[in-house]
């Protein structure tokens, strides 16, 4: 999740662990320690998709920061007493674990287990959604006001954790309702990835790959008995099957689970992973390697510069999600002209 949210739930979990003896002083530290893990961005690891693979690795890792969280409650407990050092491990080890679970609800991916094991990834949540935030907000503006607030801080905290359950429960609501469209669509079983759309979870994107073809479903609790419209995206496997054997190639498949696309422009190679961002506008799209004719040169890999966004497209969000605008065209986000399709 983004840096003000983490820091929120840290700062809220801080309150109500130690908010009657730190007074305000407990949030800032809660807030402190929420964004602790989120450090490693100043780390170059010397590519751009090193950089994109490593982040959240070993310090979003349980085996970790297990370890650093009784560490730091010893040191604080040290620096101030009043507080036992039970309590101090209660406050690091909720804030330091809580940190990477919640990123892993989100699509990036988060190696909670480095250095073994796949990223987690449950995909229910947007990397910012302002409907888990506020109530923690909420909580800790309550706390700064009166503390220690700890009915405020507790019905945030409870607030929050509902809503990023009821984030789990849409996702699969979703899932089923897409399912028997790719079926028919010749999809018998795809790679699916169902994830909300940016700032909500009322609409939802459904990413489906199996051999050549990769589909793109929109659809949302507010569509009605309107029937789903399928899209369909090039994979360029050619592509993906020339580059398979570099290194940086293999480590952005890993990372992804093979959510990516190819493509070829002025000799250059790339991948973009497809999961973040939407089509139209993916974020992470990286050079790999040159066709020199026949031969395939490798380069350090390059990030390539986001592309422009149209400008109109949170309005056009908020009315597909909505559901006054029935279908979003994702490669050019924008609504398809009356009788024309996507």
């Amino acid at each position: 999740m983004d840096s003000i949210t983490q820091a929120a739930l840290g700062a809220t979990l801080a309150g109500a662990v130690a908010g009657k003896t730190l007074g305000r002083s407990a949030l800032l530290t809660g807030a402190l320690l929420g964004t602790l893990p989120d450090l490693d961005v100043v780390i170059d690891y010397g590519t751009a998709v090193a950089n994109f693979t490593q982040h959240r690795g070993f310090s979003h890792s349980l085996f970790v920061l297990a370890p650093l969280a009784t560490i730091l409650a010893w040191l604080l407990w040290r620096w101030k007493p009043q507080l036992s050092f039970q309590r101090w491990l209660a406050l690091t080890g909720l804030i330091l674990i809580t940190h990477p679970l919640l990123d892993a609800f989100t699509t990036y991916g988060t190696q909670l287990f480095w250095p073994v094991g796949r990223p987690v990834a449950i995909n229910s949540i947007f990397i910012i959604d302002p409907l888990y935030t506020l109530p923690l907000l909420a909580g800790c503006i309550a706390f700064l006001m009166r503390p220690p607030a700890k009915t405020a801080i507790l019905a945030g905290l409870a607030l929050s954790t509902l809503y990023l359950g009821w984030s789990v429960a849409a996702q699969q609501i979703i899932t089923q309702r897409v399912q028997p469209a790719l079926a028919e669509a010749g999809l018998a079983s795809p790679d699916l990835m169902v994830q909300p759309m940016p700032f909500n979870t009322l609409l939802w994107r459904a990413t489906a790959i199996e051999g050549d073809q990769r589909v793109e479903i929109v659809t949302g609790f507010l569509d009605g008995g309107a029937p789903l419209n399928l899209q369909y995206f090039p994979r360029r496997r050619d592509l993906a099957r020339a580059v398979e054997h570099l290194p940086e190639a293999q480590r952005l498949e890993w990372f992804t689970g093979g959510f990516l696309a190819y493509s070829q422009s002025g000799g250059r190679i790339m991948a973009t992973d497809i999961r973040l961002g939407i089509p139209g506008a993916h974020p992470f799209t990286f050079v790999l390697a040159t066709e020199n004719g026949s031969n395939i040169e490798p380069t350090a890999s390059f990030r390539t510069p986001r592309p422009d966004v149209n400008t109109e497209a949170l309005g056009l969000l908020w009315s597909r999600m909505t559901g006054k605008t029935p279908v979003l065209c994702l490669a050019s986000l924008r609504a398809p002209a009356p009788g024309e399709h996507c």
